[in-house]
């Protein structure tokens, strides 16, 4: 008993310290605003363990080891605040005090932390974990019995009346342990029936948690021996909408049995919810430092090596250099900045040797932070079954675009999807199937049918669509389209331009065609199976993740002829297009060039956009226009970024020689469709 008081003196020491009573206190106030009496009134406790220790050890592992009792000694303590100091007149018993026990962080210590690649075991009494992963399914937002009030049948009981007999929800518990009509009168053992005007009901949402590493295995690479298996994770009240699908979360919990006849079900109450981001050392390898400081005379060299040496194990060096320079900035793009907006650089390969490029694109996948390769038979946004833990709604299952949230969702060869999804992608119809609306609103709507699920009502909910889209299409598969082709466009294949208008970037890719582009690559596969060469300059896999890693890390700012020249494009693009073509150029080719121009700085490891970035960024914008709509005013050549071959320094001179050329050419063109740009861009 001395104990117990002694805890408690420690419990009122450590909420009047860490401003607890005073929350307390306004609480209670909120109280009087209501009309509403209820059985139970639930009240959040914050917990900092490392306080907590310093005010009283025991107490602080009391709550460590034992939470359910602990928040027995919370809940003790805070009604006799509530009447000591005549907080409120509404409650009249312990039992109405409903303490919720939120752990702002846990021990950094492993009897703490729960790993989700091992087999979950439950020994002795339920403590708190610490747990990380990604949300791969998840419920709609359901209800369930906070608290209830009974009363006895015996009218000369005193538990007819009052707040005798109250049942409030416990971790772990179903909703027939705190709701249902055969409990007994603790006091004459008569049966209980319930107050229903009483009853106290709040959110509930499930949630499916599996370790990040599982996710590796949808990048198409060969399979690991391990075996993953999610947790469900039970989200309450305050918790609910604090997850998304697809992301990362660190998720403090209480392991739990849910006895569910004939079965026994794992699970974990969630106490509280934070982003998470892995812990990553993004930091450049000495080799692509050296070589950024030997180049550093051009502002174009170095990410032309780096793409011009990409992938040397799969293709020769030199070949499918602006889809590979494509490839690393969509990689660098790709990410949520500070303010938690998304960025990304969706692209389209337009090719006639799809199994090559389907091999870079799998390679490039690896690179990045995370990757999907969608299989054409697989979902592509999102499936819905049955809850199997008694809630009995639907559970939303992640399809690829949300598996690969914040990073790169890989389509393949879009020949290999079905003809009719394929029409039905092409035809817009339908926002839970593909691509014309979702790459428009990055968004996808779910319909859950309410009447399937135990609902009076259907629901359509929205999940953002935070992923770069990488596909390719087969340009030897003639399309059925009876208009003549018009100047500079590419034949898309089974592709129809409504579709590839979907995509910011369309590369056509055809270095070497016909019988010299297969004897090449021949060459080269022979030679790297039977003697493999090292990579030219020296870069392998690692440096080139950690390039692309460090790269995405920095933070790009335009610099005002960057702006110049990007705004002065896009009006002159817009004015000549429409009026010779009838194409209206939308505002979305902005943010493509501004991303595009970033991206390009990044990847020389610069933080300011300068304007030779966005001089890169107009030749493939326009490279793009112009195989979807046809050839401007604005005559670059097919492949302008890499109009020479860049097998020796002379090469790189002379890139840069054609890139300057194209500069003029570029202001120029601005100088005759956009009016006025002779005042904010400088000749040079």
């Amino acid at each position: 008993m001395a104990d117990i008081l002694s805890l408690k003196e420690s419990v009122v020491m450590y909420l009047d310290r860490s401003g607890g009573l005073q929350k307390l206190a306004g609480d209670c106030r909120l109280l009087h605003d209501s009309q509403q009496t209820a059985a139970v009134y639930r009240f959040r406790v914050l917990v900092n363990p490392s306080d907590l220790i310093e005010v009283d050890p025991g107490l602080g592992d009391y709550v460590l080891h034992d939470p359910l009792r602990a928040t027995v000694l919370f809940q003790s303590v805070c009604f006799l605040a509530i009447k000591t100091l005549s907080l409120t007149e509404k409650i009249h018993t312990a039992s109405q005090v409903n303490v919720s026990l939120t752990f702002t962080h846990l021990p950094p210590f492993p009897e703490y932390t729960l790993d989700l690649r091992s087999f979950h075991r439950v020994f002795g009494p339920m403590t708190p974990v610490s747990m990380e992963g990604a949300v791969i399914a998840i419920t709609r937002v359901t209800k369930y019995t906070q608290g209830a009030r009974f009363l006895c049948t015996d009218d000369d009981c005193p538990g007819s009346t009052g707040f005798h007999h109250i049942r409030v929800h416990a971790p772990g518990a179903t909703e027939s342990a705190t709701v249902r009509n055969d409990f007994s009168c603790m006091i004459c053992s008569s049966q209980l029936k319930e107050d229903v005007k009483f009853r106290v009901l709040g959110d509930k949402q499930l949630v499916e948690l599996i370790h990040v590493k599982a996710l590796d295995v949808l990048r198409g690479h060969q399979q690991s021996s391990f075996r993953y298996q999610s947790v469900t994770l039970f989200l309450r009240d305050d918790l609910c909408h604090s997850m998304t699908i697809g992301r990362l979360y660190r998720v403090v919990g209480i392991p739990s049995l849910v006895y569910q006849w004939p079965s026994i079900t794992w699970s974990v109450e969630a106490n509280s919810v934070q982003p998470w981001e892995l812990q990553r050392c993004h930091k450049a390898s000495p080799r692509c430092l050296e070589l950024s400081d030997c180049m550093a005379s051009s502002p174009w060299r170095f990410p032309a090596i780096v793409a011009h040496c990409f992938g040397s194990d799969l293709t020769p060096p030199g070949s499918y250099n602006t889809l590979k320079l494509c490839l690393l900035l969509s990689l660098v793009q790709t990410r949520t900045d500070a303010n938690e907006a998304f960025h990304n650089l969706d692209l389209l390969a337009v090719t006639d040797d799809t199994l090559v490029l389907d091999r870079l694109m799998t390679y490039s996948l690896s690179l990045a932070c995370r990757g999907v390769r969608h299989q054409a038979f697989g979902e592509m946004f999102a499936c819905l079954s049955r809850d199997e833990h008694g809630a009995g709604t639907a559970n939303i299952h992640a399809g690829s675009a949300l598996l690969a949230s914040g990073g790169i969702c890989m389509l393949g060869d879009l020949g290999f999807y079905k003809k009719d999804k394929l029409d039905y992608i092409q035809s817009g119809l339908g926002v839970d199937v593909f691509i014309l609306s979702v790459l428009e609103s990055r968004s996808v709507s779910v319909f859950i049918p309410g009447k399937k699920y135990g609902e009076e009502a259907d629901q359509q909910l929205f999940f953002p669509v935070q992923c770069s889209f990488w596909a390719l299409t087969d340009s030897s598969q003639r399309s059925r389209r009876m208009d003549p082709a018009v100047l500079g466009t590419a034949e898309m294949g089974p592709v129809q331009a409504r579709l590839a208008e979907t995509f910011g970037l369309v590369i056509q890719c055809g270095d070497r065609v016909g019988e010299q582009g297969v004897f090449a690559q021949a060459v080269h596969t022979l030679q790297q199976g039977s003697r493999p060469h090292p990579s030219c300059w020296g870069f392998s896999s690692d440096d080139y993740k950690e390039l692309v890693a460090h790269s995405r890390g920095l933070q790009a700012e335009l610099s005002p002829e960057a702006k110049k020249l990007i705004h002065g494009y896009y009006m002159a693009s817009r004015r000549a297009r429409t009026q010779s073509q009838g194409v209206k150029i939308s505002l979305a080719s902005i943010k493509l060039l501004i991303s595009l121009a970033e991206a390009h700085c990044k990847l020389c490891l610069r933080t300011k956009v300068l304007e030779e970035d966005a001089v890169i960024a107009v030749l493939l914008c326009e490279n793009s226009v112009t195989l979807k709509h046809g050839a401007s005013a604005l005559v670059v050549p097919p492949d302008a970024v890499f109009p020479c071959d860049l097998g020796d320094v002379d090469g790189l001179r002379r890139r840069d020689a054609a890139l300057d050329e194209l500069h003029q050419n570029i202001l120029r063109f601005v100088y005759t469709f956009a009016p006025g740009a002779d005042a904010y861009i400088t000749e040079e």
